[in-house]
């Protein structure tokens, strides 16, 4: 395995730890705020860590695109919005999920893009062997015995939650689809720009936004803005540059790992044998990829 996949791999694993303990700072920011003046702010947050990046580059003349025709640029660009409002769409669908459904639900349906990112892909041409595939489902019975502990029923959260996890997937094909035509930051402002904006123009319209609430918040709208929102997207548009999109959503996986590590590092919860068994099968499946199913 190449230098560059292994650091692809390491970066991707960075994001779904930033992402896994995130899901204890969501539920938390929402004990102040609405879903959507929580996603605005954060939103809004990661991108004012992410412009003074940008102005660099730009002050220093690096090229932003990588093509010379009028054609491909407006395409790029196109593409880069069209992902900035499924990030919208999925965060928003996350955050309202969050409100009537438990942590572990919403780990498990969100990370089912595990399963729906090779089977979309192959309509984009995308190919996946059968490692991959394996993965994919050991991935998937991992995540089922950690985050679904009791009988499984899909309510009104939930179902919003399966959703998201359907956005994602596309958002995951389009970066994968982006990353190495354009520049990694610019690609990060345009979406975090979006996804604020509109965030916002809805939190304004349906909310009751109180600055005293935002501010009440402030820890863990900071940890999902600077490192939710400003680190790991960023990561993800990084890392994809060189990672096929099947194995990104397998490695993106083990954020469900992180989330139950998060709850019983910060909230107290507790890890059953059971919990470990399916932490164990999504290590196993995200391995055998690495293993095997860049090698065919």
């Amino acid at each position: 395995m190449s230098n560059s996949k292994i650091k692809a791999d390491l970066i991707l694993l960075l994001a779904a730890a930033i992402w896994g303990f995130a899901f204890v700072a969501q539920r938390m920011g929402m004990d102040y705020v609405g879903p959507f003046t929580y996603n605005g702010v954060r939103f809004s947050l990661g991108l004012l860590v992410l412009l003074p990046l940008l102005y660099n580059k730009l002050r220093k003349g690096k090229k932003l695109l990588n093509t010379g025709s009028s054609m491909e640029r407006r395409k790029i660009l196109i593409g880069s919005a069209l992902t900035g409002l499924l990030l919208f769409a999925g965060v928003a669908l996350q955050q309202l999920g969050l409100q009537t459904t438990t942590a572990g639900k919403a780990g498990f349906l969100t990370e089912l893009y595990v399963v729906f990112v090779p089977v979309i892909g192959l309509f984009f041409g995308q190919r996946s062997n059968l490692f991959i595939w394996a993965g994919m489902l050991i991935s998937v019975a991992g995540l089922y015995l950690l985050c679904i502990t009791t009988g499984f029923n899909l309510g009104t959260g939930d179902s919003l939650v399966l959703m998201c996890s359907f956005v994602f997937t596309f958002h995951v094909l389009f970066i994968g689809w982006l990353s190495p035509r354009m520049d990694s930051i610019l690609l990060a402002v345009i979406q975090f720009s979006i996804t604020a904006v509109l965030n916002l123009v809805v939190a304004f319209s349906i909310e009751a936004v109180s600055l005293a609430k935002v501010f009440q918040a402030w820890l863990p709208i900071a940890y999902g803005g600077i490192l939710s929102v400003g680190v790991a997207y960023t990561l993800q548009i990084i890392a994809q540059k060189t990672a096929h999109p099947a194995y990104v959503s397998i490695i993106l996986g083990l954020e469900a790992v992180f989330a139950v590590i998060g709850g019983m590092m910060l909230l107290g919860e507790t890890m059953t044998m059971r919990m470990v068994g399916g932490c164990l099968l999504m290590l196993a499946g995200t391995v055998l990829v690495q293993l095997k199913g860049k090698s065919t």
